[in-house]
């Protein structure tokens, strides 16, 4: 580019700025890589190889390896040594459950969430069919949480076309002081919680469910999780399952109570549609991340995921990414 005699002065002064100008880059490029649901924020998925191929995945660290399910044919299973092989491994059932058919005609679970707790891995699940709220949340147990190792003890919780709440995608949380809870639902009524238990796992008596967050535009898969004093609850906003139409995305809200009042880092309320982004489509290949779990692991909180993968034809893929809590919200890298 050419430059004339009139433009030394400006050249003199933008040569006197540039180091704030760098500094004030640098800066910025700072904080978007630590703000949640700045587009710079968002990483690609860390490397995972062999079968990928997953929907609502939940993974577990057993005694050896990896194991993680998701939603489709008995809870379909993968195992990995390292968190980065993975190989399929059958399914968490051996057979179909006869009780499923009253809420799934093909007898076909969905998103799983599966919990260790003193030696015993406790594996809730949903049975439904797509779009009904004529669904089951359902409990099985393992000794080690291997593929074909469950006992199932039949549902937790039901709900019908007239019910106020959907019992699909359940999550355990235990507080604490040992308090069960569960953590479900979907779409118009929205995320609920409700005690167990800890002797049966079900629900505990006279327990109501309490409702925690809400969307117009469409939410589910809730995972709550405590962290330095607060209570997290992700959640994916959005639709799935439509390939590169998917538009899940991850969201998250804080509350100092398991129950609530849950707000984003803006203040807004879940129950009004509120949520911090910590995950959404980016790139040339990631669309609609979501069907959310959080595992914590040796190197930090693992987010788990699938998404859509554009060059592959919009297949649904295993996501994995550490979490950076420094900041008081959870930022994937």
């Amino acid at each position: 580019m050419q430059t004339s005699a009139r433009r030394p002065r400006f050249h003199t002064r933008r040569a006197a700025l540039a180091p704030a100008v760098l500094t004030l880059a640098l800066a910025l490029a700072l904080w978007a890589t630590l703000t949640p649901g700045s587009a710079a924020a968002y990483p690609e998925p860390g490397r995972v190889t062999g079968d990928t191929g997953i929907h609502d995945p939940t993974m577990v660290r057993t005694d050896s390896g990896y194991v993680l399910y998701g939603s489709n044919s008995l809870l379909e299973a993968r195992t990995s040594p390292d968190r980065t092989a993975f190989s399929d491994a059958g399914s968490a059932f051996a057979a179909p459950q006869d009780w499923w058919a009253e809420y799934s005609p093909e007898r076909n679970p969905w998103a799983p969430d599966l919990t260790e707790v003193g030696g015993t891995y406790y594996l809730y699940y949903a049975v439904s069919t797509f779009g009904s709220r004529h669904s089951a949340i359902g409990l099985a147990t393992s000794p080690t949480g291997a593929p074909g190792s469950f006992t199932d003890h039949g549902e937790v919780l039901h709900t019908d076309s007239g019910s106020a709440y959907n019992a699909i995608d359940p999550d355990l949380l235990i507080d604490p002081d040992g308090r069960w809870r569960l953590t479900f639902g979907s779409w118009g009524t929205g995320i609920h919680q409700i005690e167990l238990d800890p002797a049966t796992g079900k629900p505990a008596s006279g327990a109501a469910p309490v409702r925690l967050a809400s969307a117009g535009g469409g939410i589910e898969g809730p995972t709550l999780v405590r962290r330095g004093g607060f209570y997290y609850l992700f959640s994916s906003y959005g639709t799935c399952c439509a390939g590169t139409d998917s538009t899940y995305r991850i969201r998250v809200g804080r509350s100092s109570s398991p129950t609530g009042p849950f707000t984003d880092q803006q203040g807004n309320r879940l129950l009004d549609g509120g949520g911090t982004p910590v995950l959404e489509s980016h790139g040339s290949r990631v669309v609609g991340p979501g069907g959310q779990d959080i595992l914590p692991d040796v190197d930090g909180d693992l987010l788990v995921y699938h998404y859509y993968d554009a060059q592959r034809g919009g297949a649904p893929t295993l996501g994995v990414n550490l979490l950076d809590w420094s900041s008081g919200w959870p930022v994937a890298y």
